[in-house]
């Protein structure tokens, strides 16, 4: 699974509200085909990993894939029954702040049709709604 190798704070403040649309990585900049986000949410590190993992089996070998989004955001959880007071939690998981038009991942080197299978698949995996995109010449 994708995860930091060093980061500054440990824990990060809970921001729950994603505001706007993607003005950062909303064009498919590597590859011929990517996959867009319709929403905004958040992608935790094993959605991502289980997405490529769906997309890498269904197309074998041949094709070239790029991951756009990295779940650099930390997120603590308290187990049930803990009374109020005691602190933030400790690091739970991390996530990847998605906003709606961000480009989740590309492909290279293969079929539309092959491109657009591996997609619908990993698009199964996610917690937001997807549409396949083309490169624009």
């Amino acid at each position: 699974m994708l995860a930091l190798k060093k980061e500054k704070h440990r824990k990060w403040f809970r921001v729950d509200k994603i505001k706007g649309i993607a003005t950062k990585g909303n064009k498919v900049s590597f590859g011929s085909y990517g996959l867009k986000s319709k929403e905004a949410g958040w992608i935790t590190a094993r959605q991502i990993e289980s997405s490529r993992r769906a997309i890498v089996h269904h197309l074998q070998r041949g094709a070239k894939y790029w991951i756009r989004i990295f779940p650099d955001k930390p997120v603590t959880g308290k187990s049930g029954e803990i009374p109020m007071g005691g602190g933030k939690g400790a690091v739970d998981h991390h996530v990847a702040v998605v906003k709606p038009g961000s480009i989740l991942f590309e492909l290279e080197g293969i079929k539309e049709s092959l491109a657009k299978e591996a997609f619908r698949l990993a698009s199964h995996k996610l917690p937001v709604k997807t549409i396949f995109v083309t490169k624009k010449h």
